[in-house]
């Protein structure tokens, strides 16, 4: 999962300055990316990217801590901010109502983002996944997704007046929505992004909340128009039982008994 600044509509527009600032940390997270595509993590420094990016490694430093999270965007801000967003979002609403409107805010910005990197989205997020091959970047990933579960963790519990470390309630669901975002996010690159990131966390988190139906809506995002959705196959027989069987028409009445 890859936090990605959201933006209020009610949010003033930004300054040069900051706009300024936005462009220089897209440069230096697609040209990480394109110099870990072309060498492998392994064979990119801080410096590599930085001189690519046309700045000095301290300009680097004041917007990423390290080359993985230039890779990842991550951001340890928006990581709190994630928190306090489950936390105050939608006053009243059932919590895993207010994680599916965040979820879905969070894949928007993260499309949004991709997307303005240049090219299309579901291309860069294939890199991000190819470069996750390296064992260090895994584990630095593995470490960034434990932080994001943490602080929805963090966020429900104090939505729902609990302890996490007594009430397992929260972690299981910060857990299961985790989950559901991460495998969103794979089948939205795998398919190319013909369906809206937005879209699947949506209908994912839909399917959680109506338990998880074999015949759910999410099942059928991805079915071209014309296409054939689907199928849920028959349940099977149990060994040795017979099929049931299909009486012939008529009147029962008028059958005779042949027991």
């Amino acid at each position: 999962m890859t936090l990605a600044h959201t933006a209020s509509a009610d949010e003033p527009r930004t300054s040069l300055r900051e706009r300024k600032k936005l462009a220089t940390r897209r440069s230096l997270r697609r040209t990480a990316l394109d110099l870990v595509a072309e060498r492998g993590f392994a064979h990119v420094t801080v410096d590599d990217i930085a001189e690519a990016a046309d700045v000095s490694p301290r300009t680097f430093f004041n917007y990423f801590p390290s080359k993985e999270a230039a890779l990842f965007g991550t951001d340890p801000d928006r990581v709190a901010e994630l928190r306090q967003r489950i936390v105050q979002q939608a006053p009243g609403q059932p919590v895993l109502d207010v994680l599916r409107m965040v979820m879905v805010s969070d894949a928007q910005a993260v499309a949004d983002e991709l997307s303005a990197l240049g090219g299309e989205p579901a291309d860069w997020l294939r890199r991000i996944k190819e470069a996750r091959t390296d064992p260090h970047l895994r584990a630095a990933h593995a470490a960034q997704m434990a932080m994001v579960e943490r602080a929805i963790t963090e966020g429900l519990a104090e939505r729902l007046g609990t302890d996490p470390e007594r009430d397992p309630y929260p972690g299981l669901l910060a857990a299961t929505a985790a989950g559901a975002f991460r495998a969103s996010v794979t089948f939205w690159a795998a398919s190319g992004g013909t369906v809206p990131l937005s879209r699947l966390i949506d209908l994912a988190f839909r399917a959680l909340a109506d338990g998880l139906p074999e015949n759910c809506a999410l099942r059928h995002a991805g079915v071209s128009p014309g296409g054939r959705p689907p199928q849920t196959p028959p349940p099977e027989a149990s060994p040795g039982r017979r099929p049931p069987q299909i009486p012939p028409p008529g009147n029962v009445a008028d059958r005779k008994d042949t027991h």
